[in-house]
């Protein structure tokens, strides 16, 4: 169970966070969420496709590492092999946390940076030091700081990106059936795509709108990144491949 709490230089002064990549850390996810203002990065080597909340039916966009559950098929003993990988996945084991202040009298909502104690990455032997010895921040927790606030506003952004997908009807359900070279088969469900035909279809208003405010090229992006599953296919069949006796 999580145990997240405000990170601050006296309680946490010793503390340190292992940077590398492994299924021990976490890293054996088949997924993880991104945004628009990181799908140029993305694109260049995961799938972008899109899961709906099954509880509130919102949207967002998933950058896709395999083909089920605990598969990672860029990760292996040596790391995690793209030269760049989704801010939702690099900012473990950090989020925002909203704190009450009071200001002049008002209560504000302050957003504060907060730390899981019990993620795997958190040490006191090995890794990356939050604090300086005289107790002020270290670039690697400034880091941490800048990467958590651009995470912050794009997963808004990317709320309101798959708002605008879904007012336009252009969302559409998919299924993609993935036959292994040793003849195993995958099927993946629940994601959802964009329905290319709608967005050719869509008038100039629309397409307008969505050029304003920048998501146009978001889907343009989306819909190439999806070439993408052949490199993912291609990483499994080699992994296959490795894994059968000679």
């Amino acid at each position: 169970m999580a145990k997240h709490v405000i990170v601050n230089n006296e309680e946490h002064k010793d503390i340190k966070i292992i940077t590398k990549r492994s299924a021990e850390l976490g890293d054996n996810i088949w997924y993880a969420q991104t945004f628009p203002q990181e799908f140029r990065a993305v694109q260049a080597h995961y799938p972008i496709f899109f899961s709906k909340n099954p509880e509130t039916g919102q949207f967002l966009p998933v950058a896709l590492f395999g083909f089920k559950h605990q598969e990672n098929l860029f990760l292996d003993d040596q790391g995690w092999h793209a030269s760049y990988i989704p801010a939702a996945v690099m900012r473990q084991p950090f989020l925002i946390a909203q704190q009450t202040i009071t200001e002049n009298g008002e209560e504000k909502q302050q957003r504060m940076l907060s730390m899981d104690m019990d993620n795997p990455r958190v040490s006191t032997e090995e890794g990356e030091p939050l604090f300086l010895p005289y107790g002020g921040n270290s670039e690697f927790l400034d880091k941490v700081a800048n990467m958590l606030e651009a995470l912050h506003f794009g997963v808004s952004d990317g709320t309101q990106f798959c708002q605008a997908l879904t007012d336009m009807e252009l969302l559409e359900p998919f299924t993609l059936d993935v036959q292994l070279q040793t003849g195993e088969k995958h099927q993946m469900i629940g994601f959802y795509t964009i329905n290319e035909d709608k967005l050719a279809a869509l008038s100039n208003e629309q397409l307008e709108r969505l050029h304003k405010d920048n998501y146009l090229q978001a889907i343009y992006m989306a819909l190439a990144s999806q070439s993408n599953v052949r490199t993912l296919l291609n990483k499994k069949n080699a992994l296959e491949a490795a894994a059968q006796p000679a």
